[in-house]
């Protein structure tokens, strides 16, 4: 179902939106704007990954009446939602500034962008959901921070959707992947068949580009349009500039003196270390710091959606939220290509030539991060003291264990000590694990699949499981 689904949007991309990037979340918005809810949805997401340019796109061809108001845009000029806290006062404004666009609920979308902002309208969406004058939609991107600091959430009113930046498939579509191709790489993967030397060469450059440009909107178009390294860094560092202001004002409201920056700032170096945790002790590089010291940092990095948590785990039965260690935890930055930027700057040559000097193993487990979040996986990795580290654990839901996924960038991807043990372990049931690397050749050894890289981005939930009359019940 899943193929079907993306062939068939893919398809009908083609021939609407030539000119745009094609983005998955177009069809969920589409559905749910066709759909008969009521509940209003609240697409979530870090600042520049394409929200607002995806219900924009879907909105104002979908209604007769668009209307789009923009908090941030608003506070920084009339102020006219800006303390607004009944319905009556809003209609009365947003009459005032769109009254020739309002019909009713069949014909009128309006979209409240940077929802955030003004938090009052958070719980206010409830009661515009059950006035049902006009269809809402909403966007926010620190949305878990300010839904942790809203007193009244209307939970039964809203749907919150996450959406992140381009993922593989999506930039292989960009750069010229029609449905049928994308189609056979997944038939590739599902039916454990090996690409051509040429396919795999081709597939392999296409994800070692990625790695460079990364999936955000702007980065990607900039590469499409110009393929200049130079061009796609300039816009990655305005949106780590982005990224480090809105972190300032965020610092800035708190009368605790944050380190948010700081710890941001540091996952990159971290990500080097053997271990790649963050260690509290060297944050503020004073002897007796904990982890709950700096909770509060972690949980706006994370809430924001500009770092990825993967958190520890030594004891890992099914589901896997309830082994979690809160104290351990790895960082990622939310873009693989923020990352090579900060890493190698303009030096294209450790990433497009695989030098073997480089060692690509952090870029390597920051993508497939960035991947299985995107896919909805939840991310954990295995930590034990005695057997060693996995780079990634996920649930597995149809076997009902934990399935461990191991990360290599170099030639020696066989050698795998800690995973071996793992798999010994006759109390964690696990029934499978795969080890992705740049090899062409898909075989399976034991309980171990051995597969290319680029495959990650056909690791959805459950698509381990190919036979659909498992889910009848």
């Amino acid at each position: 179902m899943i193929l079907k689904s993306v062939v068939f949007y893919y398809k009908k991309y083609l021939k609407s939106v030539n000119s745009m990037l094609y983005r998955k979340i177009t069809s969920y918005l589409e559905d749910y704007l066709k759909s008969d809810s009521d509940k209003i949805l609240i697409l979530e997401g870090a600042r520049q990954v394409g929200k607002s340019f995806s219900i924009r796109e879907v909105g104002s061809r979908l209604f007769p009446n668009y209307v789009e108001i923009n908090f941030v845009e608003d506070d920084e000029g009339q102020q006219l939602f800006k303390n607004i806290h009944k319905k009556e006062d809003f209609y009365l404004t947003l009459s005032m500034v769109a009254g020739d666009k309002l019909s009713s609920r069949d014909d009128t979308l309006v979209f409240l962008d940077e929802i955030q902002h003004y938090p009052q309208f958070l719980t206010m969406l409830k009661f515009l959901r059950e006035d049902g004058r006009y269809r809402y939609i909403a966007s926010g991107s620190l949305l878990g921070i300010a839904l942790h600091d809203t007193t009244s959430i209307p939970v039964g009113s809203i749907i919150r959707k996450e959406m992140f930046q381009l993922d593989f498939e999506e930039f292989l579509i960009a750069n010229g992947f029609g449905a049928e191709a994308i189609d056979g790489l997944r038939q590739s993967y599902m039916n454990r068949q090996s690409l051509t030397e040429q396919h795999h060469n081709h597939v392999l450059d296409l994800f070692h580009r990625y790695l460079l440009v990364g999936g955000l909107p702007d980065a990607v178009n900039t590469y499409l349009n110009t393929h200049n390294i130079v061009k796609v860094r300039e816009v990655q560092e305005g949106i780590l500039k982005l990224y480090a202001a809105d972190a300032a004002k965020y610092e800035k409201e708190h009368t605790k003196k944050l380190l948010v920056r700081r710890i941001y700032e540091m996952i990159p170096s971290q990500m080097e270390n053997k271990k790649k945790r963050i260690v509290a002790q060297k944050i503020r590089g004073k002897e007796g710091d904990r982890f709950a010291y700096y909770q509060e940092e972690f949980e706006y990095l994370i809430s924001s959606g500009i770092a990825l948590a993967v958190h520890a785990i030594s004891n890992p039965h099914f589901p896997l939220s309830e082994s979690l260690q809160k104290n351990l935890l790895k960082l990622y930055l939310n873009d693989v290509g923020l990352l090579t930027g900060l890493l190698y700057h303009n030096n294209i040559r450790p990433v497009i030539d695989d030098v073997r000097s480089i060692n690509l193993g952090s870029v390597y487990e920051s993508v497939v991060a960035q991947e299985l979040r995107a896919h909805g996986h939840k991310l954990f990795y295995y930590d034990n003291r005695k057997q060693g580290e996995v780079d990634y654990l996920i649930d597995d839901h149809t076997a009902m264990s934990a399935r461990p996924i191991e990360v290599k960038s170099g030639k020696d991807y066989t050698v795998h000590s800690a995973l071996n043990n793992l798999l010994k372990n006759p109390d964690y049931n696990i029934q499978a694990a795969t080890v992705i690397s740049n090899e062409r050749e898909i075989y399976q050894k034991g309980k171990v699949t051995y597969m290319p890289i680029y495959f990650v981005m056909f690791m959805e939930i459950d698509t381990y499981q190919t036979d659909e009359s498992a889910y009848i019940f």
